[in-house]
């Protein structure tokens, strides 16, 4: 079995100029910015780990895909998750963690997520991000989330906590006038004659001081480009959420890891079998307060199936309500929550009221209608404790990276947590490293095909029936079989005929999408049982045995379309490659 840590076939974590060689086909960039670091992403993974560079005194560019305030972070409504309230300990956090990651977590990584955690979140609230506090003693309100067993997350609104963190990050990165290039789609990564990072190249939409196709050199990349949910047809994640930076990181050689396992929240607004795209989340924190689930006729089918009914991690709450909906024939299951009390609800919960409310479902009278959509991705780029890839000046935190905390699935309210831990590390890493000026870039020629617009709605279809909540070997060959068809054809297109889509945000993210759902599918295919957020119906039983161990898979750097999958030996997370810790001085 070859060693996971290592790089594609023939080479040193990606140490080659080229990577796998595949770029997608773009303009040639028109304009350029230097810097020492770019960060990819506003979220709250990005903006700390640009706050923190340029605060060592890193030159540092932002770019993201929308505006500044505009990413995933901003839509997160239950909260943050450390262990600061009176009994709590970081020992009772990991240990909380490690069961809902099914035997995948990384041990080591989930204790330092919970030990830096609580400090992390002060240093969050010195920056200027402001907390609920209790009337009474004026310390930080403390809810319950699905899979805690204490009182633990944080909020800000009552439900508007990713708003109020990225309010304070925004200003903040504003009041430090870091250069931030917004309405930027990041494209390909640069790299130098020795294969370290040099940079991006991304397209800028709409008017502004740059503009079209361009460039930013560095030696240092930061990936915080957030989720992949749009790889769906419902999911919880914005417009702007298509795989970007996992897609980029696959085509400049990084491994990525634990793809297969995407965490759909049990609790989406359900709007109709046909409803597309960002759909309105019912926060966990709902049921951290009491909200039952109920069936038609009333009766709270999760007791009895877990110690903490309703409030049982969130692969088995989805799985509880996709087993009543397929017993009864029914497309969703209900929330009821009516006993808060409209007080209640529009001081704790006021923006899922007013979603519902939006919707003609009022939750102070009626019970909420909800179904499984989409929400978040487990798995991503594959890093160390310090968010180092496999790419040499390769960093991704938040959502985009695998860092082994989540495992095969994601405790509630430790995504903010990670984003922040694993920003400051990187940010710290980055600041001890000796910097000089950027290497000359090697330019890399387009190889691979664009996919034609249409293709995202064909992909969101194909990924949603074939590799959504309930999988099997049957639906996952094929979806398999559908999105090679979709690359053969494109790819048959520009060899033959020399032919591809043209270049623009709509076929870039196409292509993005088709990518990462490629991986997704192959790994879901491997793993031959069920764990975690991972249902395989043709293998409903967990698998120690075969099974306790993570995949991890990269792009081919020889052979045209394919894609190395590789399982590790045991379930400890594997290393990144050595080579990618050298000091970033050219």
């Amino acid at each position: 079995m070859s060693t996971p840590g290592r790089g594609p076939a023939g080479s040193d974590g990606g140490d080659t100029a080229a990577g796998t060689g595949i770029r997608l086909h773009a303009p040639a960039p028109g304009w350029s910015l230097d810097a020492d670091v770019v960060v990819v992403g506003s979220g709250v993974a990005g903006l700390t780990a640009a706050l923190r560079c340029a605060a060592a005194g890193r030159r540092t560019v932002v770019v993201t895909k929308a505006r500044l305030d505009d990413g995933s972070t901003r839509w997160a409504q239950g909260g943050i998750a450390a262990a600061l309230g009176d009994g709590d300990t970081p020992e009772q956090h990991l240990d909380d963690t490690l069961v809902a990651g099914a035997g995948l977590c990384d041990e080591a990584a989930v204790r330092l997520l919970v030990t830096e955690g609580p400090d992390a979140v002060r240093r969050l609230m010195a920056a200027g991000a402001v907390f609920d506090t209790s009337a009474e003693t004026g310390e930080i309100e403390l809810t319950r989330e699905g899979g805690h067993h204490r009182r633990r997350i944080a909020h800000a609104g009552g439900d508007a906590t990713g708003a109020e963190i990225s309010r304070a990050l925004v200003e903040a990165v504003q009041a430090a006038g870091i250069e931030t290039v917004e309405n930027a789609l990041v494209l390909d990564l640069l790299h130098d004659a020795q294969g370290r990072t040099a940079g991006v190249t991304l397209h800028v939409m709409g008017e502004g001081q740059h503009d079209g196709v361009g460039a930013v050199h560095a030696p240092a990349v930061i990936l915080a480009t957030g989720g992949m949910g749009q790889v769906f047809s419902a999911t919880t994640n914005p417009s702007v959420s298509t795989g970007d930076g996992v897609a980029l990181a696959l085509r400049a050689g990084a491994e990525v890891s634990d793809l297969e396992f995407v965490q759909f929240h049990p609790t989406v607004l359900f709007l109709g079998p046909d409803a597309e795209g960002q759909q309105p989340l019912v926060s966990e924190a709902v049921r951290g307060e009491g909200a039952y689930l109920v069936d038609a006729d009333g009766v709270r089918f999760m007791v009895g199936q877990h110690e903490l009914a309703e409030l049982a991690p969130r692969d088995i709450v989805a799985k509880g309500i996709m087993r009543r909906m397929q017993e009864q024939g029914a497309q969703h299951m209900y929330l009821d929550a009516r006993h808060f009390g409209a007080e209640m609800w529009e001081q704790r919960f006021p923006t899922i009221l007013a979603a519902c409310r939006s919707h003609g479902i009022d939750p102070v009278t009626e019970p909420i209608p909800v179904a499984p959509a989409a929400h978040y991705a487990s798995g991503g780029v594959r890093t160390d404790l310090h968010g180092r890839t496999t790419v040499r000046g390769l960093y991704a935190c938040g959502e985009v990276a695998c860092t082994g905390v989540h495992g095969a699935n994601r405790l509630a309210s430790n995504s903010l947590l990670e984003g922040l831990v694993f920003a400051e590390r990187i940010a710290d890493d980055i600041a001890a490293q000796r910097f000089g000026g950027n290497g000359p870039v090697v330019p890399v020629p387009a190889t691979g095909p664009l996919q034609p617009a249409p293709a995202r709605h064909e992909v969101q279809r194909i990924m949603t029936e074939g590799a959504g909540v309930l999988r099997s070997a049957a639906s996952l060959a094929t979806a398999a079989e559908a999105l090679e068809a979709l690359y053969a054809t494109a790819l048959n297109d520009l060899e033959a005929h020399g032919k591809t889509a043209e270049p623009g945000v709509d076929t870039w993210e196409a292509t993005n999408l088709l990518c990462v759902a490629r991986v997704l599918v192959a790994a879901a295919q491997r793993r031959e049982e069920t764990r975690g957020c991972h249902w395989r119906e043709d293998h409903p039983d967990r698998d120690d045995a075969d099974w306790r161990r993570h995949l991890v898979v990269r792009l081919s750097a020889t052979e045209k379309r394919a894609l190395v999958v590789v399982p590790t030996d045991s379930a400890d997370f594997p290393s990144v490659h050595p080579l990618s810790t050298p000091s970033l001085e050219q």
